[in-house]
C-alpha cells in the first residue's frame, strides 16, 4: 500500500489563514471604542502642541544638541503642520 507523504512523520502540511475579515472587524471595534466624539484632526493638533512644548524653552546647549540630533536624523525636522510618524 503506497504511503501518503502527508502521513509521514516530519512532513509539513500547508495551512493558510486569511485575516482580512478579522482585521476589518478589529478596526471597526477600535473606531467604536473611540466613540463618535473622537476627532483625528484635533488629536493631530494636540500632538503638534505637545511636540512644540517639549522642545520649547531650551537653553543654548540644549538647542545645540537638539539641532545636532535633527541634523543626524535622530529627530525629525520641525515643519509646520507635520503629522506624527
Amino acid at each position: 500500500m503506497p504511503s501518503n507523504s502527508a502521513d509521514e512523520p516530519g512532513s509539513l502540511t500547508a495551512f493558510d489563514i486569511d485575516l482580512t475579515l478579522e482585521e476589518a472587524r478589529r478596526r471597526a471595534e477600535v473606531l467604536a471604542a473611540l466613540g463618535p466624539a473622537w476627532d483625528p484632526v484635533e488629536v493631530m493638533r494636540g500632538e503638534e502642541a505637545a511636540y512644540a512644548l517639549l522642545y520649547s524653552g531650551l537653553d543654548t546647549e540644549q538647542q545645540r544638541i537638539y539641532t545636532d540630533l535633527v541634523a543626524a536624523g535622530v529627530l525629525p525636522e520641525r515643519e509646520p503642520g507635520r503629522a506624527a510618524d
